[in-house]
């Protein structure tokens, strides 16, 4: 008997995990139904694929939602974070597992008892990061403290990025996800970690000139800013006692100093809007941020407000991104500083093709066993193929079609809202990742503790 796989939404993260699927289809007796908005933008491979149904559904329409997560075995919600709640309610009310790679919301969290009670498993956080981070991290947590050893350090970071010989750009960044998630990052009140056993914040102002630095063998000098807040995995992971939790978003170094220049000019700023933006020119939209002057140029006010020097090398990064250039037109109509920012750094940091994007992730863990302190290092580097297969599609859609069949086949059983830090998820995932060539490399290291000097400038 076949099982049914339901699938909401088919944007640019489920490359890998329709391939995954439908590979699977044949010796595991699955028939896949992808249900989108725009079915059109689906490859003809996979809607011609025998195992696989495409249905048009607009997740609004709740008849039509409810008929197609009631005639599944499990769902997975690939759509944005905020619909995953009228899913989530549907597959308790019809009693359907789900699986999402999106942060458990307040709203999906309280629905934890209810769907215990069911014996439902609502698998959420298993994609990229949060995904693979929870689940590596904890696979080395647990060894560690299998062997009698006390946490006392914990950092993280994660980057998407072009990879080495995509890199074309003087900011050595393309976008490989949600743009918008890019250009907001950081917003929404002060980074918060712990350091060395205090508290610390860092204001969004402040946010991309305290950086920390570190280095990934064969691929060179990274930077990382803070998340917004590091101590919310402080009780999942066990590490209420740890002297320091901090993680961190990871870009190539420069990235953070230049990006804060548009941060300061206030372009990232989300919360009003620019009623006359539709025909604006870039270089007008640049001069809005600006004082006035009766002589100054664009550009010359813009080195003195900044205080950079015209042989400075953010400065021509200012100049890539198009931004006094009088011909380019904004096509947005009221539109925030943050949109147009948005499009117009997807002028310049769309991936081409053949271009291929880059997934780094790396670990630190600080220990104590029989009184010596001692360090892990681990890192991940996923390359991906083109701009369709993509190593985020394959980081964050992997992870979720192998949950979604380990909960098919009994192997992931405890029921729950959750995320994949028991060893019942983690293991058999990262064992099967493995395969597909995603993987960490562990390293002991001498203990440096969180190092002051590494952050800030």
């Amino acid at each position: 008997m076949l099982r049914k796989i339901l699938i909401l939404g088919a944007g640019k993260s489920t490359s890998y995990l329709l391939d995954y699927i439908l590979e699977k289809s044949s010796i595991e007796k699955l028939h896949l139904t992808i249900g989108d908005i725009n079915p059109e933008g689906i490859p003809s491979s996979i809607k011609e694929h025998p195992s696989c149904t495409v249905i048009k559904l607009d997740i609004h329409q709740d008849k039509d939602r409810k008929k197609a997560i009631g005639d599944s075995d499990i769902v997975i919600s690939m759509l944005p974070a905020r619909f995953h709640i009228k899913v989530a309610q549907d597959c308790l009310e019809l009693s359907k597992n789900l699986v999402t790679a999106s942060y458990i919301s307040e709203e999906i969290q309280a629905l934890d008892k209810a769907v215990k009670k069911k014996g439902l498993i609502f698998m959420n956080e298993i994609g990229l990061d949060p995904g693979i981070d929870h689940m590596s991290a904890m696979q080395i947590i647990d060894s560690i403290r299998s062997k009698g050893g006390k946490m006392i350090l914990f950092e993280s970071f994660t980057g998407g990025l072009v990879a080495p010989e995509s890199d074309d750009n003087l900011w050595n960044y393309k976008f490989t996800w949600n743009p918008r998630n890019v250009v907001l990052a950081g917003q929404g009140g002060a980074a918060k970690f712990i350091q060395e056993g205090t508290y610390k914040y860092i204001p969004y102002h402040k946010l991309f000139r305290r950086t920390e630095f570190f280095e990934i063998a064969g691929y060179g000098k990274f930077e990382g800013y803070a998340n917004r807040d590091s101590l919310k995995y402080r009780e999942a992971y066990g590490l209420q006692d740890a002297l320091t939790l901090y993680r961190g978003t990871m870009r190539r170094v420069g990235f953070s100093k230049a990006w804060n220049m548009l941060v300061q000019l206030g372009m990232t700023d989300d919360s009003y809007t620019i009623e006359n933006s539709k025909g604006m020119s870039y270089r007008e939209f640049t001069n809005l941020f600006l004082p006035y002057s009766p002589t100054d140029s664009v550009e010359l006010k813009l080195r003195h407000y900044l205080k950079i020097d015209q042989d400075d090398s953010k400065w021509e990064m200012l100049s890539e991104l198009q931004l006094f250039d009088a011909e380019k037109k904004i096509t947005l109509d009221h539109a925030t500083p943050a949109q147009i920012l948005q499009l117009i750094l997807e002028d310049s940091w769309t991936l081409d093709e053949d271009d291929k994007d880059m997934i780094v992730m790396y670990h630190k863990f600080g220990y104590e066993l029989n009184g010596k302190k001692s360090q892990i290092d681990a890192n991940m580097v996923v390359i991906g193929e083109n701009r369709t297969h993509t190593a985020m599609a394959k980081t964050v859609g992997l992870p979720v079609a192998i949950a979604t069949l380990l909960i098919l086949n009994n192997k992931i059983k405890t029921p729950g809202v959750q995320i994949p830090i028991a060893k019942e998820a983690y293991d058999p995932i990262l064992k099967e990742l493995k395969n597909y060539g995603i993987d960490f490399k562990e390293y002991d290291v001498p203990y440096l503790g969180y190092n002051p000097d590494s952050v800030g400038n």
